[in-house]
């Protein structure tokens, strides 16, 4: 498919390639029914699964903090601001969880990581779970107050295996990569049509969220058990115990020496197993700066629209009465599209990479969707104190905007992640991953602040 590696400036080594084989290592197995490729996907399902499922189950949220009932009652802060408040508790804890997984990525193993973090999502799962029949109409703002907890613990354990995974397979050729990236979006695809499902069949709201948070539950054992499942794969087995490999060149952290490496052997220096440091973070910092900004700015305008301030687009034709102007509305049009866009946008990366990493096409396309914040504002968006315009008086407006909106998030934020580590040395490519994931969650963490500020401006 692509020419030899040989041909290619060090930099720009082919995307897809898969790693060289280490002349120290055995002939390299090859992914038996793509058993690998499968976990992965699963994983990067379950990596943003409970993000998620959190988002989409507006319906359950709204009727808990109306004092569990159907009808609304009068303008409630913690209501009507309920998706701002939660991005910002899953977003604010999450960076700071991302710097502690940067220092202890050479001290405490992966699986350590992975599976921790696992358990502690099921854990808070659980307790969700069991709320959802419980009356909180008495405690309505200590229920609120405790949901919030529970958000700040699933996405600050959510971060560490999110990015824990990310660094993984940044050990494993590309297309692992880009399972684990094409999984997450699958994630909210699968959350979204749950939800839509669960709107449909259960009559009452808390039996649809107990079948809702249910599932959630048994897709995180789902997750526990396949990584679990991952060393006992010799393909896997391979990659993952090739970072122990003799190294071939002892390189210094600040040295140009790793991008003249031979192209067809790995410079494996062990840094990310053997070494109990923190990795050098300023070579890897001036590589990704351009990406990293990228990735930033991409994720930061997606968060101030989704779902703040999409999930929060009425139809036009609401007044109708028609189930699907009132109650399928914003889960079809906001959720499920935007998050069916987003998964065919990161699937496209797996056979199209333009513009490539050193491309100055890459940060005007990402700076041109800052278009989209002004399109939601001026569509019908629900309720508007201020700007009293609305522009885009009909329904086929927000959902083209929602369906543009996912398919360059998914694009661009996926070509940017899979390039970040891979313009740095291999050894460092551990680091990277977890560089790239910390750029995307700061994105997320400003965005989210400034939704709370977009929503109240509207």
């Amino acid at each position: 498919m692509h020419p030899a590696a040989s041909s290619f400036p060090p930099d720009e080594e082919p995307l897809i390639e898969e790693p060289s084989v280490n002349r120290y290592s055995q002939q390299r197995p090859s992914d038996r029914l793509h058993g690998a490729y499968v976990i992965f996907f699963l994983l990067g399902i379950g990596s943003l699964l409970p993000w998620n499922f959190f988002i989409t189950a507006k319906h359950y949220w709204m009727y808990k903090l109306q004092n569990c009932s159907d009808q609304a009652g009068p303008a409630s802060d913690l209501r009507d601001f309920f998706e701002s408040y939660i991005s910002i508790a899953s977003t604010v804890p999450s960076v700071l969880c991302l710097i502690g997984n940067f220092l202890l990525v050479n001290k405490v193993p992966a699986s350590v990581r992975i599976l921790s973090s696992l358990f502690v999502m099921l854990a808070v799962f659980l307790v969700i779970t069991m709320l959802v029949k419980v009356d909180t109409s008495a405690w309505t703002t200590h229920f609120f107050a405790l949901t919030i907890g529970c958000v700040v613990v699933v996405s600050s354990a959510s971060t560490i295996f999110t990015s824990s995974i990310f660094g993984l397979s940044s050990r494993f050729p590309m297309k692992n990569l880009q399972a684990l990236i094409s999984g997450q979006a699958m994630g909210g695809t699968i959350s979204a049509i749950a939800s839509v499902i669960d709107l449909a069949a259960a009559a009452d709201v808390t039996d649809s969220a107990l079948a809702y948070f249910l599932t959630a539950d048994i897709f995180i054992v789902i997750c526990i058990m396949v990584y679990l499942l991952l060393p006992r794969l010799e393909y896997s087995r391979y990659y993952m115990s090739s970072q122990e490999s003799p190294s071939l060149a002892t390189v210094l952290p600040d040295s140009s020496t790793e991008d003249e490496a031979e192209p067809g052997v790995t410079t494996n220096t062990s840094f990310l197993t053997k070494s109990t440091g923190i990795p050098p973070l300023r070579p890897i910092l001036q590589k990704t700066a351009l990406l990293g900004f990228c990735l930033f700015y991409v994720f930061f305008i997606s968060i101030i629209i989704f779902p703040s301030l999409s999930s929060n687009i009425e139809s036009v034709s609401k007044s109708s009465g028609s189930l699907w102007s009132t109650k399928y509305f914003a889960p079809l049009t906001s959720f499920l599209l935007y998050n069916f866009a987003d998964w065919c946008g990161r699937q496209i990366t797996a056979w199209i990479q333009v513009p490539g990493p050193k491309s100055k096409l890459l940060p005007v396309l990402v700076l041109l969707r800052t278009i989209f914040v002004p399109l939601f504002i001026l569509s019908n968006y629900q309720p508007r104190a201020h700007i009293r315009t609305v522009v885009f008086n009909q329904d086929v407006y927000p959902v083209v905007f929602t369906a543009l909106l996912g398919l360059s998030n998914g694009y661009l934020g996926t070509l940017v992640i899979i390039y970040g580590p891979k313009i740095v040395p291999k050894e460092l490519a551990e680091a990277a991953g977890v560089v790239m994931t910390f750029y995307l969650m700061l994105g997320l963490a400003v965005g989210s602040a400034c939704s709370v500020l977009v929503v109240h401006l509207v």
